[in-house]
């Protein structure tokens, strides 16, 4: 039942990488929780909070796209190398606005823009690193220890991002993001020389220009498989993503201020790891379409049942915390973010499986751009329809709207659903 350990015993290179991120990715999520309270802090705005996704979108739809091309025609390790320098700047910066205190919203949208521009072109190369580190037959397990670093860090970010904040203030925070980040540069540094591989029936990139980017993407319009990975993780994640509510729901529904929002953002954290912990029988499933199907679904209903929920709950302050409806948010919450956890494991297993090498920087390049634009997308879509309907009926319609995309798109291709791990280019 518990997750395979098989990929760190047998690629010292995966497991140097697999400790570097994961603490890395500690600091990152404090840093994204402390952004988003210092945010609110300063407009007592959900919408300001939520365009913090749209301050990003742009620089992860251009330079995601661009950055698989990068990927794919040089040195992979080198281009993630720049590109974490970069990250690491943009992170500097954040912690010296909380020094100087100069508590301006727009700056903190610059600085998180670079970031996410950076972390775009970082994280296609990173990806379609880990096929040469270790087997085919271990890329579900290797996806799913790289799962348990990702909510781990989901967990503790919020949890401990909130109480730090509230105990130490903003830049203190930051700073922990700056330190765990040399982790991540000192494994990206270790790894071995990353050319990409021979084409084999598929367009080389040669040079990373915008012809390569569009061959990637004719590719993947004729693998309508693939593109179903993509377009029902767009669905939950712009319809039904909760997070750009959490200050609001912690202040004026459930009460209790930065700490429960810290409770909400962790509990999706909870589901997820316990999913990626126990994560010992994924490798064994074959019709991984038909899971993702299902997965994305649960996805749904636990954000609607957390909006539920908080319409029932009413209002309150932060001063009296709605102990119930906490709690119920927190369960439904969890439920989601292990299904979260099983549809991410598998999709990036179809499409690291299903892609030829010359073609993988690319078409993780498009991976990025969904898994990273679409929360984006739903912080501002779900932070608008907030401001018309109220954060419980928000995330309550987005959930179900989710759930009957879903439906839609696997009756639109329902080959998706007969997928077989074992003939992925079938």
């Amino acid at each position: 039942m518990l997750a395979d350990l098989t990929p760190l015993r047998r690629s010292p290179e995966f497991r140097r990488l697999w400790w570097g991120l994961g603490l890395a990715n500690i600091g990152t999520a404090l840093t994204a929780t402390a952004v988003g309270l210092q945010v609110y802090q300063i407009t007592r705005s959900t919408f300001a909070v939520g365009l913090l996704g749209a301050a990003g979108l742009v620089p992860v739809i251009v330079l995601g796209l661009y950055g698989g091309a990068l990927a794919d025609a040089y040195d992979r390790r080198k281009v993630a190398l720049v590109a974490s320098v970069i990250m690491w700047a943009a992170t500097l910066g954040i912690v010296a606005q909380a020094f100087l205190q100069l508590n301006q919203a727009w700056l903190l949208y610059v600085l998180v823009a670079v970031q996410a521009g950076a972390s775009a072109v970082n994280g296609p190369a990173r990806s379609a690193i880990i096929p040469r580190l270790v087997s085919m037959e271990l890329l579900p397990a290797a996806n799913a220890l790289n799962m348990v670093t990702t909510t781990l860090s989901a967990l503790i970010g919020p949890m401990v991002g909130a109480s730090l904040v509230a105990a130490f203030g903003y830049a203190h925070t930051y700073l922990i993001d700056a330190v765990t980040f040399t982790f991540a540069l000192y494994a990206i540094v270790r790894l071995p020389a990353m050319l990409p591989g021979q084409p084999d029936d598929v367009p080389l990139a040669r040079t990373a220009g915008w012809r390569s980017v569009w061959d990637g993407l004719q590719f993947l319009r004729g693998r309508r498989t693939l593109l179903l990975t993509f377009l029902v993780d767009i669905s939950a994640m712009m319809l039904a993503n909760p997070r750009s509510t959490y200050p609001a729901a912690a202040s004026v529904i459930l009460g209790g201020g930065p700490r429960t929002a810290g409770y909400l953002a962790s509990a999706v954290a909870v589901g997820s790891l316990l999913a990626a912990v126990f994560s010992g029988p994924l490798g064994r499933v074959r019709r991984q379409g038909l899971v993702v199907s299902f997965a994305v679904c649960g996805w749904g209903l636990g954000i609607a049942a957390c909006g539920l929920a908080w319409v029932l709950a009413g209002r309150s302050s932060p001063q009296h915390v709605l102990i119930g409806a906490l709690i119920a948010s927190v369960v439904a919450l969890a439920f989601a973010g292990g299904c979260d956890a099983v549809s991410a494991t598998f999709r990036g297993t179809m499409l690291q499986s299903a892609a030829p090498d010359a073609m993988r920087g690319r078409l993780q390049g498009v991976y990025f751009v969904v898994v990273t634009g679409g929360p984006r997308l739903g912080d501002v879509f779900v932070g608008a329809t907030s401001h018309r309907l109220g954060e419980g009926m928000a995330i309550l319609v987005g959930g179900l709207a989710c759930v009957l995309a879903v439906v839609v798109l696997t009756r639109w291709h329902r080959p998706f659903l007969a997928y077989d791990a074992r003939n992925p280019l079938g």
